[in-house]
């Protein structure tokens, strides 16, 4: 692999007079007291043998534990965070419950050097925002993804 990749689907929908997108706040004891700049598009790595929007699709359902959305896709692009890594993400119109969500876990030694491993979920909450708000709250890397999503709703 040429470098670590991560694919996702930004969903949107439009109740009122402005669009909001379906992001999730990061699980985990290192985002437990974090808001700003603590919540991420629904995404996830993938590998060479799979197709980024194939990953995406997977990656919704694993952090969500829903079905993803049936599209259409709109192709958002890729950034290049400052980890290095490249995230790739694809805007599609649907409605979600929040509730509805289960999300995906994940395992880690916490307290660290304990030799404790705890599960803590990949997502523990997701909400709807409005895009002004949903840019205070995503991490810096991707907040790119939203100025593209206005632009091509052109809002």
């Amino acid at each position: 692999m040429t470098g670590r990749r991560s694919a996702g689907l930004l969903l949107h929908r439009c109740p009122g007079p402005a669009p909001e997108v379906l992001v999730g706040h990061m699980g985990g004891p290192f985002w437990a007291r974090r808001d700003r700049a603590a919540w991420s598009i629904p995404k996830g790595e993938y590998g060479d043998d799979e197709e980024p929007l194939a990953a995406a699709v997977r990656e919704f359902e694993e952090e969500l534990g829903l079905p993803a959305p049936a599209g259409p896709y709109l192709p958002l692009g890729e950034v290049r965070q400052a980890g290095g890594k490249t995230v790739t993400v694809w805007a599609v119109e649907a409605d979600l419950d929040p509730e509805a969500v289960v999300p995906g876990t994940f395992r880690m030694e916490w307290p660290r050097g304990s030799g404790r491993v705890q599960e803590f979920p990949e997502l523990d909450r997701v909400a709807w925002l409005p895009l002004d708000r949903a840019e205070e709250k995503l991490v810096a890397g991707q907040r790119v993804f939203l100025e593209r999503l206005a632009a091509l709703l052109m809002v």
